[in-house]
């Protein structure tokens, strides 16, 4: 048994260094391919990916018990704008959202009200089916501000790429076009908008509409007022060029502002793991051997 401890873990190690060296080499031939594919085509081009039958029938299901749940127009528009702002734009995202939410909230309702896993209790059963209702929701909104902090990051840099396109002779809209290519790589949500921008001017929809939808659909405070600048630019017929230059340079002071914040929040973020997993580690490794010292010593005193 002793020998077999030391091979056994020689074992299980080379397997761990395999699995990382073949994921290492997969990464290292994967990307080269995708970088070249994009210098010879000018763009990223995702190649599409079927689904297998079995995710297309539990899709199919939760789409079908989605479609039957009765919801009031408020909370279905409420809710398809935070799925749009989570990027979840297709028509079937709102029922299969609501299967989902649904099969979540009986099946944990029916694993704590039969004796399944444990004893039945009605009243742990409802609370549990009033979680599970509220998480894919936390979780939609979860993934929105992941997405939202991603375009955030994402602005300032296509706003210089928009000053180097319009400055070189191309209007806003073609600048937008090209920015968008360039940057699917790159910042895949953000060239996401511009492309769907650009297909509403292609549609016929005004460039202020557009520019408005694209506010709506985003919900970050520096696309609202880079949209109402871009309006105000094209209403006056002041310099395009300019106007992104200084609000590219006003973005990054924001971007430095909030990184500053929360540095200076760190410290005070930083108490409640010091006190609740730190300290009581540092307590016991300094006052611990006192306090057994301190009882082995007392110890036959007081039993006299």
């Amino acid at each position: 048994m002793t020998l077999l401890l030391p091979v056994l873990a020689f074992f299980f190690a080379s397997l761990s260094i395999a699995a990382v060296g073949a994921r290492m080499l997969q990464f290292r031939h994967g990307l080269p391919a995708l970088v070249s594919r994009r210098l010879q085509d000018g763009r990223v081009q995702s190649v599409p990916v079927s689904s297998p039958p079995s995710r297309q029938a539990v899709l199919k299901a939760l789409k079908g018990l989605g479609a039957r749940v009765p919801r009031s127009p408020r909370e279905m528009g409420r809710l398809q704008l935070r799925m749009t702002q989570a990027g979840y734009r297709g028509p079937e995202a709102l029922p299969i959202f609501y299967g989902v939410r649904v099969v979540l909230a009986i099946g944990a309702f029916l694993l704590l009200a039969t004796p399944i896993l444990v004893r039945p209790d009605l009243l742990l059963a409802l609370s549990a089916l009033g979680v599970a209702y509220l998480l894919p929701g936390m979780w939609v909104g979860r993934l929105a501000k992941r997405r939202q902090h991603r375009i955030q990051l994402a602005l300032a840099d296509v706003l210089d790429l928009l000053v180097v396109c319009v400055e070189a002779g191309l209007g806003l809209d073609q600048a937008m076009v090209r920015v968008g290519q360039e940057l699917e790589f790159a910042f895949p949500d953000l060239a996401d908008e511009l492309r769907i921008v650009n297909l509403e001017l292609r549609a016929g929809k005004p460039r202020i509409e557009a520019l408005k939808n694209l506010a709506d659909r985003t919900g970050i405070d520096d696309v609202r007022s880079l949209v109402s600048m871009l309006v105000q630019t094209d209403r006056f017929g002041t310099s395009i060029a300019q106007s992104l230059r200084v609000h590219s340079e006003t973005l990054r002071t924001k971007r430095r502002q909030r990184a500053e914040e929360a540095a200076a929040k760190t410290g005070v973020k930083m108490v409640f793991p010091l006190v609740f997993c730190i300290f009581p580690a540092i307590w016991v490794v300094t006052i611990g051997p006192a306090a057994i010292q301190f009882m082995t010593v007392l110890m036959p005193i007081i039993k006299k």
